[in-house]
């Protein structure tokens, strides 16, 4: 199974568990979605979904000069964000605990 496909299914919840924790902008919220073992996400995937959630209502979005170059866009969950991030992670809830049980039960009858 190839894990792109999946993590193109679930970006957008990944993300928001990111800004969860506090805000950031692009390459940060890249960084830490690969520090928590998403490697495969790709950078114009997680610049994408940043623009289409904040375009959506679910962030909020500032900048702030940068010492290290040009200045940053961060962004940060709003009460929208909170909500769709409360909705989703019930959705993938029930999502991954009906597939663990389908594997059980397909490990069981082998």
């Amino acid at each position: 199974m190839d894990p792109s496909q999946l993590l193109k299914g679930v970006l957008d919840l990944a993300v928001l568990a990111v800004l969860r924790d506090g805000d950031g902008y692009g390459y940060d919220v890249l960084r830490r979605l690969r520090a928590a073992g998403l490697e495969d996400v790709a950078d114009a995937s997680v610049y994408g979904t940043l623009r289409r959630l904040f375009a959506a209502g679910a962030l909020t979005s500032y900048v702030q000069p940068s010492e290290e170059g040009p200045h940053r866009k961060y962004y940060g969950l709003n009460q929208t964000g909170h909500n769709l991030l409360a909705e989703s992670t019930k959705t993938w809830n029930h999502f991954a605990g009906t597939m663990a049980g389908l594997l059980a039960q397909k490990e069981e009858a082998a």
